[in-house]
C-alpha cells in the first residue's frame, strides 16, 4: 500500500470513526491485535450450510481471518442466525470451476501463500492432532459430513490429520471437530514466536477499513461526503 492510499485510508478511517463508539472501536483494536492468517480453513463442498456457517464462527472465535470454500455439488450461503454476525469479521474466499479442479484452483492458491496442506480424515494414514505442530502457516481442510474430503483433496494434499477418538464413532461434527484442532494448534504456536503469525500493520489496516466500512450505517454515502472535502 502506498504512503498516498495509507493517507487516505487513514483520513477516511478518522471521519467513519465519528460514527462509532469508543467502545466499539476498542473492541476492533482488541480484536485485530489477535487475529491470524497463519492458520486457516477450506471446507470442502459441505453438505450441509449450517455446519459451515458454525465453522465461521468457530474461526472467528480464535481469531482465524480466512476461510476458504471449495464448491462442487453444493454452493454455501452464510446462514445468519448460527454465524451470529461472525461472516461480517473474517474473510470468506469460494473456489468454483465448471471444468478443470476447484480443489486445485484453492490448493494453489494457498501454496502461492506459503501454507502447508492437511487433510482431516480418520484414515490410518494420518497423523494425530498431538503430532501436528504449528512451525509454519497450515491449512486445515475439512469435508462434507457424507463423505469427508475427497480423493483429490487426499492425493493433493500435504498430509492427512485426526482427532484421536475414545469412542464408536469415527468422527466429531465438522465445527466441534474444527473448534478442536484450532485450539490445540493456536495454543502450540504460541511456543514458536512466528513474527508473521498475527496480521502485519497493513493487513490491519486494510481489515480496519473493512471493518468501519460494515458497521457505519450508509457507509457508503458517508464515503461521498467524504472525498468531496479533498477536493
Amino acid at each position: 500500500m502506498s504512503e498516498i492510499q495509507m493517507q487516505y485510508d487513514q483520513g477516511l478511517l478518522d471521519y467513519l470513526g465519528q460514527f462509532i463508539t469508543e467502545h466499539k472501536k476498542s473492541v476492533m483494536e482488541r480484536v485485530l491485535a489477535e487475529r491470524t492468517r497463519f492458520i486457516t480453513v477450506v471446507l470442502e463442498d459441505i453438505f450441509k450450510p449450517h455446519n459451515a456457517s458454525a465453522v465461521l464462527r468457530t474461526c472467528d472465535c480464535f481469531g482465524v481471518q480466512d476461510i476458504h470454500v471449495i464448491e462442487k455439488i453444493n454452493s454455501y450461503k452464510v446462514n445468519p442466525y448460527v454465524t451470529r454476525g461472525a461472516s461480517q469479521w473474517v474473510d470468506l474466499h469460494k473456489y468454483y470451476r465448471e471444468e478443470g479442479s476447484s480443489v486445485q484452483s484453492c490448493f494453489e492458491t494457498l501454496r502461492q501463500k506459503g501454507y502447508k496442506i492437511y487433510g482431516t480424515s480418520p484414515s490410518d494414514q494420518s497423523i494425530s492432532i498431538y503430532d501436528l505442530e504449528p512451525n509454519e502457516k497450515l491449512a486445515l481442510v475439512f469435508g462434507n459430513e457424507h463423505e469427508g474430503i475427497s480423493e483429490d483433496v487426499k492425493s493433493n494434499c500435504d498430509g492427512l490429520v485426526h482427532i484421536p477418538m475414545l469412542g464408536f464413532t469415527e468422527s466429531f461434527n465438522i465445527s466441534v471437530a474444527a473448534s478442536i484442532l484450532l485450539f490445540d494448534l493456536i495454543q502450540k504456536a504460541g511456543k514458536y514466536q512466528h513474527p508473521d503469525f498475527y496480521l502485519s500493520n497493513e493487513e490491519k489496516q486494510e481489515l480496519r477499513l473493512k471493518w468501519y466500512r460494515s458497521v457505519v450505517k450508509n457507509s457508503d454515502l458517508h464515503e461521498k461526503v467524504y472525498k468531496k472535502t479533498l477536493k
